[in-house]
């Protein structure tokens, strides 16, 4: 049986990742059509083309931003942790790539994308113990209303009683969950580290590190001081991530950021990101010290559609996007949008 969906606990806008808080990309005077003075190498002009695929991070520039459940600490028993942590057991990058896909390419209902995800992956399978009600909470955002749809069925496939609800952004759904207002979510593992920091300021360097394992070390007894119990961490991780077409990556043998940086820094390169991009240690200054990539452009995009959109019609050469962007998954085409006529 499906689990129920309860009405929204709050309407707050989400910003749900550190990925999207974090990853400014470019220098607010960059837009610009002329490359800095200080912008060596050729670089390499957009390729335009209808499919995408996203550089490797092979050096590991991005946080451990892995997907796994929180509790509140009441509600996380053997039976309940048991379930939720078969998900993390199975879920990967790719796989949440292809459940991102279903529902917001082939629009298919998060329900339905969950489903066919338990039965395929077989993680529900001898799932029991548990007993009692449980409400999965879930952000504003298609990805975690999936994971949420995932985590309830793994919890119902162990005999919980399971309902879903919609509860907003961080700041409002962390002190719910603290509150006992509903029991778990998904959650992203660099993110709340940062979240529950407890010398977190304005001006705080980031604490989370691309090595998961020294994440948790920070988080899981900041978790317990919050009256939360976080699961096991997942191999899936939402960070950003930086796309070209296919086309541009088979003509310049490309695959890695590593690779780009070899063959592609540059004045002719072009950047898209957000707007708040100029000091972000996740974006356009991290891609410079970690990997010496220069841009000769900057264009302020979003990081999902207008920069998906940019790169389709070849407009820039790198585009922001999210690691687990469905539009990454294999043979998915982005049809670029009509541009409006000139009177």
């Amino acid at each position: 049986m499906a689990p129920k969906t309860m009405k929204r606990m709050t309407a707050l806008p989400v910003m749900g990742l550190l990925a999207l808080t974090l990853a400014a990309c470019g220098d607010p005077g960059s837009s610009g059509t002329t490359a800095p003075e200080d912008v060596t190498g050729e670089g390499c002009e957009p390729i335009a083309g209808d499919t995408l695929v996203a550089l490797e991070d092979d050096k590991q520039l991005q946080a451990s931003e892995n997907v796994l459940p929180v509790f509140h600490s009441d509600a996380a028993d053997d039976a309940a942790l048991a379930a939720v942590n078969a998900v993390s057991a199975v879920l990967t990058t790719d796989t949440l790539i292809e459940l991102n896909k279903s529902v917001d390419v082939d629009r298919v209902t998060p329900a339905d994308a969950a489903e066919g995800f338990l039965i395929e992956s077989g993680a529900a399978e001898g799932l029991s113990g548990g007993s009692g009600e449980l409400i999965v909470g879930h952000a504003d955002y298609s990805e975690s209303e999936t994971l949420a749809n995932v985590y309830a069925g793994a919890l119902e496939a162990a005999g919980f009683e399971v309902e879903l609800q919609a509860v907003g952004n961080r700041e409002a759904y962390l002190t719910a969950l603290r509150d006992g207002q509903f029991q778990v979510m998904p959650e992203y593992a660099a993110s709340l580290t940062e979240f529950l920091n407890p010398d977190a300021g304005p001006d705080t360097a980031p604490v989370a590190s691309s090595d998961i394992a020294e994440t948790m070390a920070m988080l899981e007894p900041w978790a317990t001081e919050a009256g939360l119990t976080v699961g096991e961490p997942s191999e899936a991780q939402d960070t950003n991530a930086y796309a070209v077409t296919t086309a541009f990556a088979e003509e310049h043998g490309i695959s890695t950021l590593s690779e780009f940086a070899e063959k592609c820094s540059g004045k002719a390169s072009i950047l898209g990101g957000p707007a708040e991009c100029p000091d972000r240690p996740y974006c356009q200054l991290g891609l410079e010290e970690t990997y010496g990539i220069q841009f000769g452009q900057f264009k302020k995009l979003d990081i999902g559609t207008l920069s998906k959109q940019a790169l389709v019609q070849g407009e820039i050469t790198v585009g922001t996007v999210t690691s687990t962007d469905g539009s990454l998954a294999e043979g998915v085409t982005v049809e670029p949008e009509p541009q409006p006529e000139e009177s």
